[in-house]
């Protein structure tokens, strides 16, 4: 029932108990007709006063309802922060604290789903999506000649602290990164900022900084060393000051275009390229840099492509033992015949591959390629061993000495004639589960090799412990050796120190006949290089190794 209904019901209650009550009080000996004419009278005065002081109360509680009615409409538009009437407050008391408290936790609420929604939780700064549209809202407010720079900035040696200190700190420096930089945007009349410059962290140890109206590009420059700068100070984590660092982009509007998109592409690119030019340093974006990113990408779709139509393919180069003057065994080279250039070696494409993520594609089809030709060389009765190098990614992903096992079975290839070449930095960094994989394999008649050994630095103890029947020194010892007095005494000692170790030692990169008389005196158990056969296909490699076992059965 509404309120007006209930007043009217208890009018009419009301002028009917009057009703009774007045013709009960002036009936004397008997109801008359006239009593009936006095008790209505009295009943309708009754009724109507009721009526009134009903109508009355709840023209007060109608009132205050359709305030707080017109109150929560405004809270429906936005209005949250506006109080509750006092006539409800008034009339209505528990109304007006239930409404106060819903309108307050809504805010509260809102307020929060806002800051989510907008701001980084870690740092507080704003978040990608608040980047976008304030720095969108900054730049169309902007005449089209009025020049800013936005600085794309990225952490240099992050992931060694999540590594090294855990999560946790790894938040902890972020929010110290995050007050360096507010420090240097409020540095406004040192760096000469016309406005406040807007600040974000976009994922990850990426952040960004928008510079609007700035004098001349040589402010840019400036701000950049003074970002460079207080981001290269030592951060002190669980006591332990920690040098992290940071390459920074710049992009400047009107130069490098206009709107958001295209600023933060071409920052995004000046940043990779200090990344990839020693990091730790800032770098404007220049079109030179926009034609090379271009070439790295169209490199990228042909390597996949290449990959697919099989353009790449191994090539054999041989390796000769110097006591018995025989072929051993032939390490496995990459080369990828591209339809323009010709046929590129691994450096001219490889480090592509290792940025795009094709290096994990590239090496499963190797290890499938490897035994293949293995399998293929057995059944010819070829006893020569084939050696491949590997590389950190393949070394790091769990299933790499499953899948080498499972492609000499699928080929029907043993592993007696495999030799896996491990470059000395990944050999001295590898973890237990690749040294347990090496020595499983290497149970099963595989052979492990050091390769480039005497170009970085190596654990000796560790060397020693390792799963390993070979080194191989470094090309860049052997290229000096026939004009270098102090290189033959370093290669001499090598091979003495390789030798008490108890492995044997090879050389690659052997190029003259010069170097390959040296070694063969400093007593290099393999040689490889020029100087003994070039890197041939598989077909010219077995014709090669015909026609020599052939002359020496002649000999």
């Amino acid at each position: 029932m509404t309120l007006k209904s209930r007043a009217i019901a208890f009018a009419f209650c009301t002028g009917a108990v009057a009703f009774i009550l007045a013709l009960l009080a002036t009936a004397r000996s008997g109801i008359e007709s006239g009593d009936f004419g006095h008790s209505l009278i009295i009943a309708i005065v009754c009724g109507v006063m009721c009526w009134a002081s009903a109508e009355r109360a709840i023209a007060g509680y109608a009132e205050a309802v359709d305030d707080s009615i017109e109150r929560l409409a405004r809270a429906a538009d936005g209005d949250l922060s506006t109080p509750t009437p006092s006539r409800v407050a008034t009339v209505l008391p528990d109304l007006a604290t239930s409404l106060d408290g819903l309108l307050s936790q809504v805010r509260t609420n809102f307020d929060r789903v806002h800051s989510l929604a907008m701001f980084d939780p870690v740092t507080q700064l704003p978040n990608r999506t608040h980047f976008r549209r304030e720095a969108a809202e900054l730049l169309d407010a902007l005449a089209p000649a009025d020049l800013a720079a936005l600085f794309f900035i990225d952490l240099d040696k992050f992931k060694s602290v999540n590594d090294n200190f855990g999560h946790a700190q790894g938040d902890q420096l972020l929010v110290k990164v995050a007050d360096r930089l507010r420090a240097v945007s409020e540095s406004g009349e040192r760096l000469g900022f016309c406005q406040p410059p807007l600040i974000a962290r976009l994922a990850g140890d990426e952040f960004t900084m928008l510079v609007p109206r700035l004098g001349c590009a040589e402010e840019a420059e400036r701000i950049g060393d003074a970002l460079l700068d207080a981001l290269s100070e030592p951060y002190e984590l669980l006591g332990i000051e920690v040098d992290v660092g940071a390459s920074i982009g710049v992009a400047l509007r009107p130069d490098q275009g206009q709107s958001l998109h295209e600023l933060m592409r071409a920052a995004d690119i000046a940043m990779y390229h200090a990344k990839a030019n020693g990091r730790a340093r800032v770098q404007l974006f220049t079109p030179s840099l926009a034609a090379r990113m271009a070439d790295h990408l169209r490199l990228e779709t042909e390597l996949r492509q290449a990959i697919e139509s099989e353009q790449l393919a191994f090539f054999f180069q041989p390796q000769m033992c110097v006591a018995t003057g025989a072929v051993i065994g032939a390490e496995a080279v990459l080369r990828w015949r591209h339809p323009a250039l010709g046929l590129l070696t691994p450096d001219r494409f490889l480090p592509h591959a290792e940025k795009s993520g094709l290096i994990h594609e590239i090496g499963y089809w190797a290890v499938e390629e490897i035994a293949a030709a293995l399998g293929r060389w057995e059944r010819l009765g070829l006893t020569t061993r084939i050696a491949v190098n590997v590389s950190a990614r393949q070394m790091g992903r769990p299933d790499f000495f499953a899948q080498v096992r499972h492609a000499l079975l699928h080929h029907r290839a043993s592993a007696d004639l495999l030799e896996l070449e491990i470059n000395e930095s990944i050999a001295m960094r590898c973890d237990e589960s690749a040294i347990a994989g090496l020595k499983r394999l290497r149970e099963q008649g595989a052979t492990v090799a050091i390769d480039d050994f005497g170009s970085g630095y190596s654990n000796l103890s560790r060397l020693q412990d390792m799963p390993i029947d070979r080194v191989k020194i470094a090309g860049t010892l052997i290229a000096d050796l026939a004009t270098s007095e102090q290189t033959r005494a370093v290669v001499q000692s090598v091979i003495a120190l390789v030798h008490g170790l108890g492995f044997g030692v090879a050389a690659e990169g052997v190029e003259s006949s010069a170097q390959r008389t040296i070694l063969e005196v400093a007593g290099c158990d393999y040689l490889q290089g020029a100087a003994i056969a070039a890197a041939m296909t598989e077909t010219d490699f077995h014709a090669w190794i015909g026609e020599r076992s052939s002359g020496l059965r002649r000999a």
